[in-house]
């Protein structure tokens, strides 16, 4: 797969915080991109081995559901070259002596907390094309 530039855009807005608050400045905005869907995806994938496409979306599937179960049992789970995934939830403040915390009424949603590898997620040899903003409609 050949890479292609990062195409963005200039934009213009007011910054609202850090040395440049107030200010009038110029802000690159990534644009151009289009979306790889996942049975496209599954299907690249399985050019290079000796699994077809379905074979990959499973054994990806499988993956994603294994994690998850190991996640809500509390442990984490290295995920390799993405990163880790994570159990963590929201708890509500509860003053002491008041009540007793009780995790059923004071932590809510739980969710599964991915932490980025960050080599992984560095892009590196990355160009860079500046493209006109497409027209606005009226």
């Amino acid at each position: 797969m050949a890479n292609r530039p990062l195409a963005y855009t200039l934009s213009e807005r007011k910054a609202t915080v850090g040395t440049l608050a107030g200010k009038t400045v110029i802000q690159a905005n990534p644009t151009g991109r289009k979306r790889v869907d996942h049975r496209t995806f599954c299907e690249e994938v399985a050019r290079a081995t000796t699994f077809t496409g379905v074979e990959v979306e499973a054994v990806l599937r499988l993956a994603a559901e294994v994690a998850k179960k190991h996640v809500e049992n509390g442990d984490i789970v290295d995920f390799g070259d993405i990163g880790s995934l994570r159990p963590s939830f929201r708890s509500k403040l509860v003053e002491k002596g008041k009540e007793e915390f009780n995790a059923a009424l004071h932590i809510t949603k739980p969710v599964v907390k991915l932490s980025p590898s960050r080599r992984y997620f560095t892009l590196t040899g990355v160009t860079y094309e500046r493209v006109e903003a497409p027209a606005k409609k009226p």
